[in-house]
């Protein structure tokens, strides 16, 4: 059964693992540019683990999946075309949610304990991702826009959930 934790510096390795083979899976999948080779970086993951933000999806045999979580307004949200937030109350975001392709349930797992801890959240996806964006509606999940990423300017398709 799949748990989540906040990963240590002890897991950096294995979440390196983890990012690479998402990397080559996307790559593979038709979402080439998304991510490429190069992200997240080794200093982004670090950040990530400092800061608290990395949790690790883990079981019996080991990690297989990693994300970032982080509450409070993310500045790429700041600005929507095509369409509209749900609402404007706090929420929390998902970023670089990865597996290893060794188990199933993932994402699931990852929203539910969201879900428990936050009754708004955010998540954006690439328009190439169709595996993810395919998750994320099934979820139930509300696309509301799109919206860029500052560091590149590049689009992403924005969804939010509310239970509010």
């Amino acid at each position: 059964m799949l748990q989540i934790r906040n990963a240590d510096t002890a897991d950096f390795a294995q979440i390196m693992r983890i990012y690479r083979y998402a990397q080559d899976y996307m790559i593979r999948s038709g979402n080439p540019t998304q991510w490429g080779h190069f992200y997240p970086d080794a200093n982004q993951i670090q950040s990530d683990i400092s800061q608290n933000a990395c949790r690790v999806l883990y079981d019996e045999n080991g990690i297989h999946g990693v994300f970032a979580l982080f509450e409070g307004a993310e500045p790429n949200y700041a600005r929507i075309e095509n369409g509209n937030w749900l609402n404007n109350a706090p929420y929390i975001t998902i970023h670089r949610l990865a597996g290893d392709g060794q188990v199933h349930g993932l994402f699931q797992c990852a929203i539910q304990y969201c879900k428990g801890i936050s009754r708004n959240i955010r998540v954006d996806t690439h328009t190439d991702n169709r595996i993810m964006r395919n998750l994320i509606e099934k979820s139930g999940f509300v696309r509301c826009g799109t919206i860029y990423v500052k560091e590149d300017g590049t689009p992403r398709i924005a969804y939010q959930w509310t239970a509010l």
